[in-house]
């Protein structure tokens, strides 16, 4: 069940050893195979809407506190999964979604329908797929700037007028891009959770909250902007949560970041909130994009892009 590599690094922290007895005590043995999404979550396809806006690791209450001034009605709603990777499979796995167009600033279902690492592929099908992190990375950051996530965003409802949109910002994810993250946490950690749960980063955690904050105000600026130019129905929410120093049980040891399985509130309760214009686009399915004549980027830079977001291999 667990490999030589990862029970050497149990042995090297203890800390792991509570992690993974209190997802055994919350799902049971072999909860990797059978409780990889939470039951409860949201069904995304199903639900009504034209243009659907995915803000990566968004908490509800931090969403509620700061989009106070943005149109609409907000709702609490149960995302399917703890962790990108699983939301992705629990929302897509085998759909033909022909009627959709993918906008995202992520890379992680690239690199799972593409062999980049080696797990079973989703086997999602679009009409058109837009990877904005293959030629809008940011070197500095580390991240894709919101505005060119907007911007793409904004060309496809022109270029699509009669497809369902969705639009994946990497913000509030780590990196922070705001004037704390930049200014007082380190930048050569590629995992910043992962090395401050290991307490290899010396920053106050008040510090890290506000910068998480931070990257939340910096990307709502570009959903008002979809809220305005869109037509049809808008539906803003997460694909999770993120843990900011929350209690896991029954070890009582603090969490940080978005742990895989950890079906915990912090990670599963994500904003939904719904707005709509007059009129509302007559949605049509027609066969997919050639994605083929596109290209792709090589798997090493998938990779590198994945690691400055703090995923590893």
């Amino acid at each position: 069940m667990y490999s030589v590599s990862s029970i050497a690094n149990a042995i090297r922290n203890p800390r792991v050893v509570c992690e993974e007895a209190n997802l055994l005590y919350q799902h049971g043995f072999g909860f990797r195979e059978t409780a990889a999404h939470n039951e409860n979550g949201v069904d995304i396809l199903s639900e009504d809407w034209d243009n659907l806006v995915i803000l990566d690791a968004c908490r509800y209450d931090t969403f509620r506190d700061l989009a106070s001034e943005l149109p609409g009605t907000l709702t609490k709603a149960e995302s399917k999964a703890s962790a990108t990777n699983l939301f992705l499979r629990a929302n897509f796995t085998d759909e033909e979604l022909h009627d959709t167009v993918y906008v995202t600033a992520n890379p992680q279902l690239y690199r799972i329908e593409n062999g980049v690492y080696d797990v079973e592929p989703i086997h999602v099908e679009f009409h058109d797929q837009i990877d904005v992190w293959q030629d809008q990375w940011h070197d500095e950051y580390r991240t894709v700037m919101p505005e060119v996530v907007t911007e793409a965003a904004l060309d496809a409802a022109e270029r699509y007028p009669n497809k369902r949109l969705i639009v994946h910002y990497l913000q509030p994810h780590a990196p922070y891009i705001g004037e704390t993250g930049v200014e007082h946490l380190p930048t050569d950690y590629l995992d910043f959770w992962g090395s401050f749960n290991d307490g290899e980063i010396d920053v106050p955690l008040e510090t890290a909250k506000q910068a998480y904050r931070e990257n939340v105000e910096v990307v709502l600026p570009h959903v008002s902007t979809l809220l305005a130019e869109f037509d049809g129905k808008t539906v803003v929410t997460a694909d999770h949560g993120e843990l900011l120093g929350e209690r896991d049980s029954p070890i009582p040891i603090r969490r940080y970041g978005h742990p895989a399985y950890a079906n915990v509130p912090a990670l599963l309760e994500v904003p939904w909130l719904e707005y709509e214009t007059e009129t509302r686009p007559d949605i049509v399915a027609e066969a997919p994009e050639q994605a083929a004549s596109r290209g792709g980027p090589d798997s090493d830079v998938v990779r590198e892009r994945l690691q400055d977001l703090g995923y590893a291999e």
